[in-house]
Formats: C-alpha cells, structure tokens, sequence
C-alpha cells in the first residue's frame, strides 16, 4: 500500500504517538498546542540543527542539515535535524560528490536519554524514509541529547521497524476516523505541555452506567 502527498502525516507525529495517542490526537487530529520550558527547549535545540542553508564537507564525512524526506509506503513525510554521509566503499552515489557514502540520521532532543521507545522510533522512521527515497541500507543511527551533550546509539533492528510500521498505520487509522482517543493517564501527563488540553484528571470520573449501577 502507497499513500498519496496529500495523505502524509507528520514523521514527527511518531514520537508524540508513541508517548501517549491522545497527546497526538490533540496535535494532529484537533490542531491544538500549548508551549511549556521543554517544548522551548526542544524548539531551540531543532533550529540550531535546522540550519539548511550550510552542508559541510570533513574529509570523510558530509553534513547535512535540515534534510526533507517522506515514505509513500508509510504515508509519513518531514524534516532530519542532521544526516551525515559517511565515505564507504558499501555506500551510494550522491549527485556532486564522488565515491560512496552511508547516510547515517542524527536527531536533535531536549533532555536525557528515555527508558521507552518514543525516540527510537522516530529517528527510526526517518531511517525507512531516507532508504526509500536513496534505495540504500541503513543499519544505525543517533539520537544526540541536550542535558548530557551526548549521542546515543540507535541500531535499526527489525523489531524497532516494525513497531514504526504499526505506530504509523494506527496514525492513518485515527485520522481516518477523526478521533481522539480516550484519557489514560501516566507519569507523563505532569510535564505535558497540552495537559490543559487534554485534562487528564478527566480519567478518574465515573462513567454515567458504572455511577447509576452502584447508586440504583
């Protein structure tokens, strides 16, 4: 299955899924934002990486910033904070330079490393779409965080593949039905900058059956 332009969603839009579906919802499904400390130094972070008006040249390595880049296959299109091409013999052709190289995605976040997937992940989808659009393999990328000043090492393994694919058709099927999932609630809900949004504290009222079945 192929998607057309008009029915990509944002490749960011993975890493909000993967955190909590109704945050995503919120965002993509019902338009709304809100801006708190980590979302404006989130912000700062991808403009400083988002400067596409430069590519450098280090002997071995080319630096990309601000690379577009969409999947038909996943119906997902956006932004790479950095790509570098790393000169190997096992690489591919890039038009203006000579020899090989292999892409090598690095993506640009706020804070520290997360227990969970939700950056994995989307660094992840911009590994499927950089090889569709390039015909090409990539078996590694970066996740580089702001407090530490540090990268991190994300191998594109099958597991994390497939669970992209999953993350994005559950996208296409929310946007589909134009719904927003219901509040669950999770340590997460504290720093959300779209908590007054979503009003997680709703997730501890009764439902109209449940409150008449043990009051009747």
């Amino acid at each position: 299955m192929e998607f057309g332009e008009d029915e990509y969603l944002q490749l960011s839009g993975i890493q909000h899924y993967a955190f909590c579906p109704r945050q995503w919802a919120l965002i993509h499904v019902e338009n709304l934002w809100g801006e708190n400390g980590l979302t404006s130094e989130g912000e700062w972070l991808h403009k400083v990486a988002h400067d596409d008006t430069k590519i450098e040249k280090r002997r071995d390595l080319i630096i990309v910033r601000g690379m577009r880049i969409f999947s038909q296959r996943l119906g997902l299109s956006g932004q790479c904070d950095i790509v570098e091409f790393h000169k190997s013999n096992d690489g591919i052709k890039i038009n203006g330079w000579p020899d090989c190289w292999i892409p090598y995605p690095i993506e640009y976040k706020h804070g520290v490393s997360k227990i969970n997937d939700c950056d994995r992940l989307q660094v992840c989808a911009q590994v499927i779409c950089i090889e569709e659009m390039m015909c090409c393999e990539i078996n590694e990328a970066a996740l580089f965080y702001g407090e530490p000043q540090k990268r991190e090492q994300v191998e594109m393994d099958c597991e994390l593949r497939s669970k992209v694919e999953d993350v994005a058709m559950q996208m296409h099927e929310l946007i589909k039905r134009n719904y927003t999932p219901r509040v669950k609630r999770h340590k997460g809900c504290i720093s959300c900058s779209i908590k007054d949004f979503c009003l997680p504290e709703l997730g501890k009222t009764k439902k109209v059956e449940d409150y008449l079945n043990e009051n009747l």
